[in-house]
Parts: C-alpha cells; sequence; structure tokens
C-alpha cells in the first residue's frame, strides 16, 4: 500500500473538492484525513491518501491533470510513521496582532525540541480595544522527558514579552 500527502492550491469555487476526489475515490484509494480551507480567495488543502501500490501511477496522473481546471496539486510520498513516544500539549495564544508572534513562538518551541503538529490562526477585530487580535490554536508534540513546568514558564515568559496570553495544558 503507498501512502502519499497531497497538497491543492487554486482560485476557491465551488466542486474544487469534489474534483480533487473524484480520481482518489475511481482508484479505489482511500481520503484518511485532510484539512482544507479557503483563505484570501483561494483554496488551499492537504490530504493524506492510501492507495494500492499498483494504482498510485495512474492516480497520481490523474490527480496532476487536475492542473487544467485550476487546482495546483502537489504529490509526495510518505514513509514509515515514526511513532516514537511523545507528550501531547495544547497551545492557545490571544493578543494584539503584530508581526513575528509565529516566528517567536516556534523558534523557542524548536530550541526544546517541541514540534508543532497542528496550527490554526486568525486575526479578528478587537471590538472594545480596537486594532486586531491574533488568536492561535495548536497541537504539539514533546519528548517525553520535557517537563511540561518548565515549558509553561518559558512561554509565559514569551507571553510577556509579545504582549499576549498563553496557556499550555495536556492535549
Amino acid at each position: 500500500m503507498a501512502t502519499f500527502i497531497l497538497t491543492a492550491i487554486g482560485d476557491d469555487r465551488p466542486g474544487l473538492v469534489s474534483a480533487l476526489s473524484a480520481p482518489i475515490s475511481e482508484h479505489g484509494a482511500s481520503w484518511e484525513r485532510s484539512q482544507m480551507s479557503h483563505l484570501a480567495g483561494k483554496f488551499a488543502g492537504i490530504v493524506l491518501v492510501s492507495v494500492a501500490d499498483s494504482r498510485l501511477d495512474a492516480l497520481v496522473a490523474d490527480l496532476t491533470a487536475l492542473e487544467s481546471e485550476g487546482l495546483q496539486v502537489a504529490i509526495e510520498r510518505t514513509g514509515e510513521a515514526d511513532e516514537a513516544p511523545s507528550q501531547r500539549l495544547s497551545l492557545e495564544l490571544l493578543g494584539a496582532d503584530h508581526p513575528g508572534i509565529v516566528a517567536e513562538i516556534s523558534a523557542s518551541l524548536a530550541e526544546r525540541h517541541v514540534s508543532i503538529e497542528e496550527l490554526s490562526t486568525d486575526v479578528r477585530d478587537a471590538p472594545m480595544a480596537g486594532g486586531t487580535l491574533f488568536e492561535a490554536h495548536a497541537v504539539l508534540n514533546a519528548p517525553p522527558t520535557a517537563n511540561t513546568d518548565d515549558l509553561r514558564t518559558m512561554l509565559e515568559g514569551l507571553a510577556d514579552e509579545l504582549m499576549v496570553e498563553i496557556r499550555l495544558s495536556d492535549d
């Protein structure tokens, strides 16, 4: 069985998910996991797909042919999943929007060998204060030896510097 990550981007319009899912279904492949979004008039998605090895080449050809319909598709074959033990943590962030928030947080986490498994962000109006608020939700993978109290202390210090609120909890 072959597994791969498919990424797709194009101008948003009705039927894009259908166009993407049709060849997957036609080749007997399995749409296992995905995240998709409409951002600034574009459709963007990432999908984990598995298919019989014998059908992989035909499926890849059909998916890349979607470019003629305005959907750019990139495919990356996956390897064996590394299931090393880890701690799953949840991070919630809210504060005044300004450049560098994601860069600062992600760099500090990377220094401590904490990976970001999932990240969603949004900017919204701050109704009472004016301006905009930056909001982030992340699922983190920390080494089993990581001390969550130390991570929390580090993030609280960073939150003070960035003038945001950060909550770290077990996932």
